[in-house]
């Protein structure tokens, strides 16, 4: 094989894409259609609660090209990190959806998954026998923690996607996976080097952002030759520069050019991104080294608290000008209502959009607004009390009579009624850890179905 051609249709199943771009990406007769479906990005919520990052319209939508065309041309269809996070309850998600398309479209065919959840009891193991070390500030893992998180999900590499590509089947869901890895497992089962494959997956994983202008919501191909790969635009609309390819090289990433995977030490160092064609990025340079011992990143959620939030805007300027005191004085006041209440029951944030409101004390710029967009959030053991007091301080700011202020009316611009919203569990990363394995098969099963 000279070359191997991956299509990757979008940056995540569900973002979207154009039917045009995707026909053509099929015109170039590609080797494997690879999508990823699932992040962290977003924080330890998916996870937790076991819900996708997308809808099922969305899913079902772009997947029913991807089956039809692919089934019918005789081309693999990989999913990674199927269902947003890749856990149990995100894969049969996923599952059900491929079933139903496959059915409604009159179409028999196998498919393999790899299940990449980790039994508890195996990552109390990992604990007792010293493998297992924090990938960042993560608290201390302990076996109490590990019985308190909903589920724990292991990163595949490429290992087990090879497996399942030996033996011919087309059709491949993998829980959670390092990004790159379903693009990477086409390369080397096709016979191209893995460092060139990992580097050119960690590019197609978020589909066309690479190109300019730069979108998770278009399609963008991928083509592996001996010594260097090319990244080509499926779109007459975007093109690529040696400058957007490279960019994206750094992306989500803590090194400018090392980058660490499961078993894997990827080295860009020396990596050279020249324009090939008008629109074509060619890259070569990429250097891989394998680790030892061999580590799998864990992920892992446990619920810590319920949240309820008020979004309102204020205008007064008299108000905005005094806001961190009036937000200090409002504290002190629900606080000393409820002083019934450990206070270490709930806690209460305010964010002043418009002024700090991102990047907070960091801040460099001197506040110029007319206006802010307040936030006001409560975190608490239970539902019930989260709501109790987001409603005390809602309605305690309603109408504080701040120094100067010449109404009686709200102070507050509500933009919805009811203004306080419910929105449920909390949760956070209670697993965020490597764990050291034997190899890069030892904690993922791959199941067949059907055919």
């Amino acid at each position: 094989m000279l070359e191997c051609r991956i299509l990757s249709p979008c940056g995540i199943l569900g973002y979207g894409y154009p039917m045009e771009s995707f026909l053509e990406g099929i015109k170039q007769e590609p080797h494997a259609i690879v999508v990823d479906a699932g992040s962290t990005d977003a924080g330890p919520h998916k996870l937790g609660a076991g819900i996708g990052i997308v809808s099922r319209m969305a899913v079902k939508k772009d997947l029913e090209p991807m089956l039809i065309y692919g089934i019918k041309k005789d081309i693999p269809i990989i999913i990674g990190s199927a269902g947003g996070a890749g856990a149990k309850p995100h894969v049969e998600w996923t599952l059900k959806i491929v079933k139903e398309i496959l059915q409604e479209n009159d179409i028999e065919e196998e498919i393999a998954v790899i299940w990449s959840d980790i039994p508890k009891q195996r990552v109390k193991e990992g604990l007792k026998n010293n493998i297992i070390i924090p990938l960042d500030n993560t608290s201390k893992l302990t076996e109490e923690i590990i019985d308190d998180t909903n589920g724990i999900v292991g990163q595949m590499g490429v290992e087990p996607i090879l497996e399942v590509l030996k033996r011919g089947v087309k059709i491949i869901i993998c829980g959670r996976a390092y990004d790159p890895a379903p693009f990477a497992a086409v390369g080397i089962y096709n016979g191209f080097k893995p460092a060139l494959s990992y580097h050119l997956g960690k590019i197609l994983e978020c589909g066309a952002l690479s190109a300019e202008p730069g979108t998770t919501k278009d399609c963008i191909l991928g083509i592996l030759r001996e010594n260097d790969f090319l990244v080509k635009p499926l779109n007459k609309e975007r093109k690529c520069s040696p400058i957007s390819v490279a960019a994206h090289t750094f992306y989500e990433k803590d090194h400018p050019y090392i980058l660490l995977g499961p078993g894997i030490r990827l080295d860009l160092s020396k990596c050279s991104f020249d324009q090939y064609e008008n629109g074509v990025v060619r890259v070569s340079g990429s250097e891989i080294d394998y680790t030892d011992p061999y580590y799998i990143k864990m992920e892992g959620a446990r619920k810590v608290a319920f949240r309820t939030f008020v979004i309102a805007g204020i205008r007064d300027p008299l108000m905005i000008e005094k806001i961190d005191k009036i937000e200090e004085d409002i504290l002190k006041q629900v606080e000393a209502y409820f002083k019934e209440i450990p206070k270490s029951d709930y806690k209460i944030n305010f964010y002043n959009y418009g002024k700090n409101g991102v990047m907070g004390e960091k801040e460099p710029e001197r506040f110029r607004g007319y206006e802010i967009g307040l936030l006001m959030e409560v975190l608490a053991k239970d539902q019930e009390l989260a709501n109790t007091i987001c409603a005390a301080l809602r309605s305690t700011l309603l109408h504080y009579p701040y120094e100067g202020r010449k109404s009686t009316a709200g102070n507050l611009a509500f933009p919805f009624a009811p203004s306080d919203v419910e929105f449920g569990a909390v949760y956070e990363f209670s697993v965020y850890h490597l764990i050291e394995v034997k190899d890069g098969l030892e904690l993922f099963r791959i199941e067949y179905l059907g055919g």
